[in-house]
């Protein structure tokens, strides 16, 4: 029996919280908040009578300490999913610190202003340093591994795909199929479509913020950074087909980098058609990508939050998408004195997707991971007093536990390789 707070109601909370009520043994009463109370009772509603779990409803804004911490202690909770925006994981980890509870979330923390002096001089300090730029990174939330052992609570960082399932399946690799990872290429793939000209598949502002950014990989112990989109890449997906893809940025290298020793190379690509990077490279070029606030008719607006209000909203998208999704990690290594390759990946259908929970497959495979590593962290199986990332927990019970919720897993041991 347990009793979890789920910050957040958004399009990835949505199916989080109904495949939670799947496991309504497990999930025993369950708490919806956020900063629209409206939508935690519409959700609660549709569940009426198709789950055993208690559900209770309440509005909070994650940006705010005091709130969260009333919210908390009113509730009083096993656990926090944070499930409501990366900017708000600070917060959140803070009021889990003052109340006593354990923590997990989907994504690593970024800030929504990115002029803010104070934050402008530590990050231009960790890019020196470190050697990448972008935005969001593990720094923030690593600061906060002592105050967590110290408080004897478990913090989870981004349990959702990509992060969250391709570090999971790099720890399986490294535990069943190698003795020594040399490389890692994690290949992220939507081959759905959506028939709008432009849109993005989860919150406008993260979304087209990672991927106008410069690029980086993880090579000889060091960070390679290139321009945004200068690395291109075909690969034939299993179930989708060919389908172009470009190396990114992205958080799990910069954990994966640290947990599996001696790798010599990891690199994430993602798939997009031309529609969209000739519509992203347009908005970026008239300022619409912007988070410097301009003034406009005598108000403030930041560019990037205006385009938001304007794209479709990514929870709309469920009904309209069809095709595919095809998630997964490419090794290379040696296994008993053998160089050996090795595939793990998932695909997901969007329609699939939409008939069970009402959600596209990118709300889908990123809500059902963060269930599964509730799952684990109420079970007892990944609990231990400290800040981390999903790599670091044995990978088993939660792969098993995506087997059976809805993310099954597929394997190739002569996966063709990325050049």
């Amino acid at each position: 029996m347990s009793r979890v707070l789920v910050i957040g109601c958004g399009g990835v909370a949505s199916v989080a919280i109904q495949k939670c009520c799947q496991a309504d043994e497990v999930f025993t009463e369950l708490c919806i908040a956020s900063r629209t109370k409206e939508k935690c009772d519409a959700l609660a509603e549709k569940l009426k009578g198709k789950t055993k779990t208690v559900l209770t409803t309440a509005k909070v804004d994650a940006d705010d300490v005091n709130q969260l911490i009333e919210l908390i202690n009113g509730y009083k909770p096993d656990l926090v999913m944070n499930i409501a925006l990366p900017y708000q994981d600070l917060t959140i980890m803070d009021a889990c610190l003052a109340c006593g509870v354990n923590y997990m979330d989907t994504a690593n923390y970024e800030p929504e202003d990115t002029d803010d002096p104070k934050w402008r001089a530590i990050y231009e300090k960790r890019c020196k340093e470190e050697g990448f730029s972008a935005y969001f990174d593990y720094s923030w939330q690593w600061a906060y591994r002592k105050k967590f052992e110290d408080a004897g609570l478990t913090a989870l960082l981004g349990c959702g795909f990509d992060p969250g399932v391709t570090q999971a399946y790099c720890a399986h690799a490294l535990k069943h199929e190698f003795d020594q990872i040399d490389t890692i290429d994690i290949l992220d793939c939507n081959g759905g479509d959506h028939g709008y000209a432009f849109a993005t598949n989860f919150n406008p502002e993260i979304n087209l913020r990672e991927v106008s950014a410069p690029g980086s990989y993880w090579e000889d112990g060091h960070w390679v950074e290139i321009p945004p989109m200068a690395i291109k890449r075909e690969y034939n997906f299993d179930q989708v087909g060919d389908k172009d893809m470009y190396l990114l940025h992205h958080e799990e290298i910069e954990s994966l980098a640290k947990t599996i020793p001696g790798v010599k190379r990891i690199r994430f690509f993602m798939t997009f058609g031309q529609s969209y990077l000739d519509h992203m490279r347009c908005l970026e070029d008239v300022g619409m990508l912007s988070t410097t606030p301009i003034q406009y008719n005598g108000q403030e607006i930041v560019p990037i939050q205006f385009l938001k209000a304007l794209l479709p909203d990514p929870a709309s998208l469920g009904p309209r998408t069809k095709g595919k999704t095809n998630i997964g990690c490419i090794f290379t290594g040696v296994k008993d004195g053998k160089e050996k390759t090795y595939y793990i990946y998932n695909v997901c259908d969007h329609q699939e997707c939409y008939h069970e929970v009402g959600s596209q497959a990118i709300s889908y495979t990123t809500g059902v991971p963060a269930m599964c590593g509730a799952l684990m962290m109420l079970t007892g199986k990944w609990i231990k007093p400290g800040v981390y990332t999903v790599e670091e927990f044995d990978p088993d019970p939660f792969l098993e536990a995506l087997d059976q919720y809805g993310l099954p897993r597929s394997e190739s041991h002569n996966p063709k390789l990325v050049d």
